[in-house]
């Protein structure tokens, strides 16, 4: 199944691709993906920026997903150490860890179609392991094949992801919840609203396809540091 993950203005990043529609990203950003819809954090959203996130069983309720301007960075994405490095054991993944930034639309980038394997750090959100939500984006499939982020809808509550720094320090987080949302109702409160809490997130595509093509919802995978 070929997915591209979209990702709205309030994050829309999964919600664009200017690859093939057989393509597909595996977080909420958009980088070179025609038909997958968006999840971008938002600057006006106030829902996004005062909710905590509530995601602690496996299928959270749906949340806001409207789109608007995208979210400044975390101020600790400006002094920790960045990611260079993601594994989930149980699932066999270790990539590389990219940077990501924005189109000039205001959508979140993805990783190129000719990099599957690798996944993508939003800089707008926090670095992993510090307070806030950080947000690793990767595809499912691509016109390349089967990517790095193909079989995390498999991932169970309690799995273990480890994320390395630049440093070389691991940091590990534990899976709390995972829920399937359409890109028409992305839960961006959910996903990059302000918690406490040093909190991880992995998006990529999920559900059926819509008449163009495009898989219509997101799989959002939440975690918080042990």
């Amino acid at each position: 199944m070929s997915r591209t993950p979209q990702i709205s203005r309030t994050p829309r990043f999964l919600r664009r691709t200017a690859l093939p529609v057989y393509a597909c990203l595996a977080l909420t950003a958009l980088t070179a993906l025609t038909g997958c819809s968006d999840a971008s954090p938002s600057k006006s959203s106030a829902a996004a920026r005062s909710a905590e996130s509530p995601a602690t069983t496996g299928t959270p309720a749906p949340g806001p997903g409207t789109a608007s301007d995208s979210a400044p960075p975390s101020p600790s994405a400006k002094s920790a150490s960045p990611p260079v490095h993601v594994s989930i054991p149980s699932l066999g993944i270790n990539s590389a860890v990219m940077r990501l930034g924005l189109n000039p639309d205001g959508t979140v980038e993805v990783p190129p179609a000719d990099k599957g394997m690798t996944t993508g750090w939003y800089t707008g959100g926090s670095v992993p392991g510090q307070p806030g939500p950080a947000v690793l984006i990767g595809h499912n499939d691509t016109r390349f094949g089967r990517a790095v982020f193909h079989d995390l809808k498999k991932i169970t509550k309690g799995a273990d992801i480890s994320v390395r720094d630049d440093r070389g320090t691991e940091i590990h987080f534990e899976v709390t919840g995972r829920e399937t949302a359409s890109k028409k109702a992305f839960p961006t409160a959910r996903v990059y609203g302000h918690t406490k809490a040093r909190a991880l997130r992995l998006i990529t595509c999920d559900g059926a396809f819509d008449a163009a093509g495009h898989p219509v919802d997101n799989l959002i995978v939440y975690a918080t540091r042990k």
